[in-house]
């Protein structure tokens, strides 16, 4: 068993325009004064991190990594989840995720998908650069719209979508074991990887990639009434990353996993802040913990009625409570006999 390391913040839903959010010094300042320990970068936000520069100069990187630890933060990974979006994307959300996308490419979705492979990859020299282990992304998603059809979908229709997407991801996975990273996907409604059996049917496409691996984030499961806890008992061995994020759903008689195109707010099924919803985070801890996770737990935060910057000084806090610092010695030690082999055979009668 390994102590889990944190708190960490996920910048993604904080960065701005305004101070102390707009350059990674000040967000750096701030997540330290609220006593987080770790930082997860958004690669897509040039107000704190130049992506380009980070794949091309391992002295840009050394110089990111001094202003996080001059305020005594850790950077815990870099994210492409925008991008990584793009990587796959069906002709129906083209032009709701163009906006993701450089200028350059947008309309034109053969250069957006080799720009969002190319992104991903920069990320993953980037984290190789910074000593990183685990890069956080989304998988993209061509079956998505399939995902519960009338009229039914046609046969062999997935299984084109998940050859597809493993042929587009097997580059990125190959050169993610050049870098020595694992590319930590985070299984999320929208993505084709959205639940256990779907990552297994890409993973099973990529040959059982050693570097396809996950971002547990159990918000998520809530909301799709999936068991959040078996989940880490069967894929503990390819958890990664950690986003610690609560969430709660709460069927009527009127709405249910879909939400009846509602506002956040509205739904059945929302996210919250750290405490305020359902996830059994006790436990959650307690079982990454049993199975040797020794990554960052990071708060990413999304709720629909608390405000970010409450959420965020309640996180820390919340995350430093639940960290589980791993016992040395069996609780019954002081009850050991101190027999030795042979007085063991002779209790045995052998």
């Amino acid at each position: 068993m390994k102590t889990i390391k944190g708190p960490g913040i996920f910048l993604a839903q904080f960065a701005g325009d305004d101070a102390p959010f707009n350059s990674f010094e000040a967000i750096c300042r701030w997540a330290a004064g609220l006593g987080y320990k770790g930082v997860q970068i958004p690669t897509w936000d040039a107000r704190l991190f130049d992506l380009k520069r980070a794949s091309e100069s391992k002295d840009y990187c050394d110089e990111i990594a001094g202003v996080a630890g001059a305020h005594g933060l850790a950077i815990t990974e870099l994210s492409t989840h925008l991008q990584g979006q793009l990587v796959a994307v069906h002709p129906a959300y083209d032009l709701a995720f163009d906006g993701f996308a450089a200028p350059e490419v947008r309309g034109d979705p053969a250069a957006r998908q080799a720009w969002g492979s190319d992104q991903v990859k920069r990320a993953l020299t980037a984290s190789r650069h910074l000593g990183l282990k685990a890069h956080a992304t989304f998988s993209g998603a061509l079956a998505w719209p399939y995902v519960y059809p009338w009229p039914q979908r046609p046969a062999g229709l997935v299984e084109a979508a998940f050859d597809e997407l493993a042929r587009r991801w097997r580059p990125i996975l190959d050169h993610a074991e050049e870098m020595g990273v694992d590319v930590a996907y985070e299984i999320h409604p929208g993505e084709d990887l959205h639940d256990g059996v779907s990552y297994e049917m890409f993973l099973e496409r990529v040959g059982g990639h050693a570097r396809a691996n996950l971002l547990y984030d159990p918000s998520h499961f809530v909301l799709q009434q999936l068991d959040y806890l078996a989940y880490i008992d069967i894929y503990h061995e390819r958890i990664r990353a950690f986003h610690a994020k609560d969430a709660e759903f709460n069927p009527t008689g009127r709405q249910g996993v879909y939400g009846g195109f509602q506002s956040w707010a509205n739904r059945a099924g929302r996210f919250r802040s750290l405490g305020d919803g359902q996830v059994d985070f006790g436990a959650v801890f307690s079982k990454l913990t049993q199975y040797g996770f020794d990554g960052w737990a990071v708060l990413e935060w999304e709720c629909a009625i608390k405000h970010p910057e409450d959420g965020a000084r309640e996180g820390a806090p919340f995350i430093e409570a639940h960290l589980i610092r791993v016992t040395e010695r069996a609780f019954d030690d002081f009850a050991g006999s101190g027999v030795d082999e042979a007085t063991n055979r002779r209790m045995l009668g052998l």
